[in-house]
């Protein structure tokens, strides 16, 4: 799969807004409709473009509470484990990492004490030894 700088371009202008209509991307881009489409088309076969979502609003997103939530598990749990978070929709992304603890969960709720029914309902998958989890604050760059 090769993907080229204005392959780069468009995916960049493609996370801005994916709904973006094809001549607008093309003006941005100074190539035809056709050849913008084409690379969508192409991109989206060689799965570099593997779906299409919803991204939040700004007003939704600071009405959550987000915490970072390491995760220690028990040796060889981790099988087990895993579909087991991924079934919990209020993680929003989920880390293997190095160090003292195994997982990082990136986890987002209504308010604090649906935060802490969470944390707690992560603390009692078996297979999970310890949390600590970090309230984040604010976002202060986010690419």
């Amino acid at each position: 799969m090769q993907v080229t700088g204005k392959d780069r371009e468009l995916l960049n202008i493609l996370s801005e807004n994916a709904r973006m209509p094809t001549a607008t991307i093309a003006r941005r881009l100074g190539l035809s409709r056709t050849t913008v489409q084409a690379r969508i088309e192409r991109l989206e076969r060689e799965g570099v473009i593997a779906g299409y979502g919803v991204r939040l609003s700004e007003i939704y997103e600071k009405g959550l509470v987000k915490a970072h939530v390491l995760i220690t598990i028990a040796p060889r749990a981790l099988s087990r484990v895993t579909p087991e978070l991924g079934a919990i929709r209020e993680i929003r992304t989920l880390h293997s990492v190095s160090g003292s603890f195994d997982l990082i969960a990136i986890v987002a709720a209504a308010s604090i004490s649906e935060l802490d029914l969470l944390i707690d309902r992560i603390g009692e998958i078996d297979g999970v030894e310890k949390t600590l989890s970090s309230i984040i604050l604010s976002t202060r760059i986010d690419r």
